[in-house]
């Protein structure tokens, strides 16, 4: 299984333990393997949950298998302590993400940006974040980390990352 992000590990220490976490486009479950550990519950959705089944655990894992392109957002009036989003991207979705962190609740978000097609996948621009666009879409929260760069090493990457935290009203 691939590793955790470093920046979500750097910035899991801004959402209370235990607290419920919502981590959208889970895939093989890398974040909610590091969420269980570090004492947290969560919610993990991808459209096909199979890579990560072995964790589901009640009360502490739950699985939702849902296509969160195609399919309305399902968690209606739900509202999570923080929701993580890791190389996913899907426009539509912000203001649903946004409605669903509870006041007071973080958002850890990372994925590819414009430069990105230089250095392999995603090369669409519906997948890639536009310069500032977190910022942008996210500014209203509180930032509390914001970052647009150019990894190098064994898989450079054009990446854009923040986490907020939403404002108590």
């Amino acid at each position: 299984m691939t590793a955790p992000s470093r920046w979500i590990q750097r910035h899991l220490t801004a959402i209370p333990r235990g607290s419920h976490v919502l981590d959208l486009a889970c895939g093989s479950g890398r974040h909610l393997r590091l969420l269980r550990d570090s004492g947290y519950t969560a919610c993990g959705v991808d459209r096909d949950t199979s890579a990560a089944g072995e964790l589901a655990s009640p009360g502490v894992i739950e699985l939702l298998q849902y296509d969160l392109e195609r399919d309305r957002w399902p968690f209606g009036s739900a509202e999570y302590a923080a929701i993580i989003v890791c190389n996913y991207l899907h426009r539509p979705l912000f203001p649903c993400i946004a409605d669903t962190l509870q006041p007071g609740g973080v958002l850890l978000y990372e994925t590819f940006a414009v430069g990105n097609e230089q250095y392999g996948r995603p090369r669409n621009p519906d997948f890639l974040l536009r310069p500032g666009e977190l910022r942008a879409v996210f500014g209203h929260f509180i930032v509390l980390n914001f970052e647009e760069l150019t990894e190098h090493g064994d898989t450079p990457a054009v990446r854009q990352r923040i986490a907020v935290r939403k404002p108590v009203v």
